[in-house]
C-alpha cells in the first residue's frame, strides 16, 4: 500500500485532526484515510455516479405511468371533508 507524507500542516488543523481522531477512537492515519475516502472520489466511484446519473436521466425522460389531470389539493381536501 502506498504511503503519503504531508508536511507543513498548520498547528490548529493538526490539533483539530488529532482531537477528532481521538473522539472517534481512531489513529490519526485512520482518520485521515476516512476523510480522504469521503472527500476524494475514486475512478470506481466516479463510474458509479455516472451510471446513476444516466439512470436518473432515463427515468426523468419517461412519461408518467398515469395521466392527469389530477385534482387540486383543495378539491381533495373538500372531497375528504364530505366523507
Amino acid at each position: 500500500m502506498p504511503t503519503l507524507y504531508v508536511e507543513n500542516v498548520p498547528s490548529d488543523l493538526y490539533e483539530a485532526l488529532r482531537d477528532q481522531a481521538k473522539r472517534k477512537r481512531k489513529s490519526m492515519a485512520e482518520e485521515v484515510i476516512a476523510l480522504l475516502e469521503r472527500s476524494v472520489p475514486t475512478t470506481k466511484e466516479l463510474a458509479r455516479r455516472d451510471r446513476f446519473y444516466k439512470q436518473l436521466k432515463k427515468l426523468r425522460s419517461q412519461k408518467p405511468l398515469s395521466v392527469g389531470p389530477f385534482p387540486s389539493t383543495e378539491e381533495m381536501q373538500r372531497e375528504d371533508r364530505e366523507r
